[in-house]
């Protein structure tokens, strides 16, 4: 499966995947952008002039924090969520399953979004 996620969608929502994808651990950008490609199979594709500001967004308001390594034999900058980002994980997460409830409930089921015969 190859079909991208309209950006619309996801524009609110990125910030969100990022706290999520870091809740398993500190991790630097492009091990970032490959889980959430992995994980979406496929459908969520981060670039890094996107994933790059939401970090830099997401350390400002005190939910990230990161340092620099070079243990890899490569500098790189790790992230990692801190308490309050966890915490703002958890509160976003249980708005977005809320939102989602409510959206299943006004469409209904599937078979009926389907166009009905004349």
């Amino acid at each position: 499966m190859n079909d991208l996620i309209n950006p619309e969608l996801l524009r609110g929502n990125l910030e969100l995947m990022v706290l999520s994808a870091l809740s398993s651990g500190k991790q630097y950008g492009y091990s970032i952008q490959t889980q959430l490609w992995e994980s979406s199979r496929e459908v969520i594709d981060i670039k890094a002039g996107t994933l790059y500001p939401i970090l830099h967004k997401l350390e400002k308001e005190g939910l990230v924090k990161s340092h620099w390594e070079n243990e890899t034999g490569r500098r790189r900058k790790w992230y990692e969520l801190t308490a309050t980002g966890k915490k703002q994980l958890r509160n976003r997460a249980d708005e977005w399953r809320r939102y989602v409830d409510c959206l299943r409930r006004i469409l209904g089921p599937l078979g009926e979004l389907a166009p009905q015969p004349a």
